[in-house]
């Protein structure tokens, strides 16, 4: 089988991890003997500063003829904060529908977390983010801009569907690892969507009695994740509660460079996207700094979502054998070059 796999290697060090990343691939295709069709999109910050465009609809019709996406990062100094992220980022995930975030945090042995004694036994979980509602609609609105009455309003939209689809899938992904599932919310708050979150939550959870389930106030949840990330199986949560816990996740894993996400249509009527969960890093981009593992194990994601499940298991091994062997610090003494040749030389 082929695979159509559509590149974004975006702005910043996204080219130079996503290079990394393509040496896994080459290791993969031999090793596995599996065929990939790539296809590179210039989109990004040099192809907005140069076209005044985004993402057309038809790169978005060309995107949409792949099985998956792999983006290297998105932003730039040299663009106004949130063109590129709502034009390109998030209209790829609203327009293919990638409603599912999955973001594992792990600790991997040999990897020094900042967390005191935190071991890789007290720390494997996944985040299951809503991806595709909530305050990232961009629903609002102004008043009286530039005065002293101004007044911002932004609005968090939650559907019965939206969060049906997302807390259904969390229960899946529960059932394949220890069947224990947690609803991350606010909801002695956030009164109306709390109450939308929970009542489904409760309502799904009936169809699935071998899944134990909890729930934990968001708040509460960032202190356990500190101080006892081992109570948690499987998170679900919304989408901006998701997108705050999993960057602390990836702080208690080890750093932003090692973590990886899936922007998931899990109906595949759409291609998935994958990406790690660090920015552009303009200030080290081109400087052969930048840690690739995030996106090695993105490429990883990848390979298990297209049911190259062999394969996505080489490549996890291969980055945790190295990171074992030198630990998150000691790949820090590595080029990203160097780091992408040794996990691509270990893909068995």
């Amino acid at each position: 089988m082929t695979h159509r796999l559509a590149l974004i290697p975006g702005d910043g060090v996204g080219p130079e991890v996503i290079e990394q990343a393509l040496k896994v691939e080459e290791a993969v295709s031999r090793s596995h003997r599996i065929d990939f069709q790539l296809t590179e999109f210039d989109l990004g910050a040099k192809h907005y500063l140069a076209t005044g465009e985004t993402l057309t609809d038809e790169d978005l019709g060309r995107l949409a003829q792949h099985d998956a996406i792999l983006l290297g990062a998105v932003g730039s100094p040299s663009v106004a904060p949130g063109i590129l992220e709502r034009g390109l980022l998030l209209r790829l995930r609203f327009d293919l529908d990638l409603y599912v975030n999955l973001r594992p945090v792990k600790l991997y042995p040999g990897v020094t977390s900042p967390i005191l004694g935190l071991t890789p036994e007290r720390c494997n979980l996944e985040v299951v983010r809503e991806n595709t509602e909530g305050l990232y609609v961009g629903a609002g609105r102004e008043a009286a801009m530039g005065t002293a009455d101004e007044v911002a309003i932004q609005e968090s939209v939650n559907t019965r569907r939206g969060v049906e689809r997302v807390v259904r899938y969390a229960f899946g992904r529960a059932m394949l690892r220890r069947r224990r599932l947690t609803l991350c919310h606010k909801t002695n708050v956030l009164n109306y969507a709390g109450d939308l979150w929970m009542r489904t939550f409760g309502e799904v959870a009936s169809e699935f009695p071998e899944v134990t389930t909890d729930y934990v106030h968001v708040d509460a949840a960032c202190l356990y994740l500190i101080n006892s990330p081992e109570r948690f199986d499987v998170i679900v949560t919304d989408n901006m509660f998701g997108d705050i816990l999993t960057d602390l996740g990836a702080a208690i894993q080890g750093g932003l460079g090692l973590a990886a996400s899936a922007n998931l249509n899990p109906l595949r009527e759409h291609p998935s996207m994958f990406e790690p969960v660090h920015g552009s890093a303009p200030d080290i981009a081109g400087k052969d700094l930048a840690n690739p593992i995030g996106a090695i194990l993105s490429f990883g994601l990848c390979l298990d979502h297209l049911g190259e499940e062999a394969a996505a298991e080489a490549v996890e091994a291969a980055a945790a054998s190295l990171l074992e062997e030198r630990g998150a610090q000691g790949t820090t003494g590595m080029t990203t070059s160097q780091v992408g040749e040794e996990v691509a030389g270990r893909v068995a």
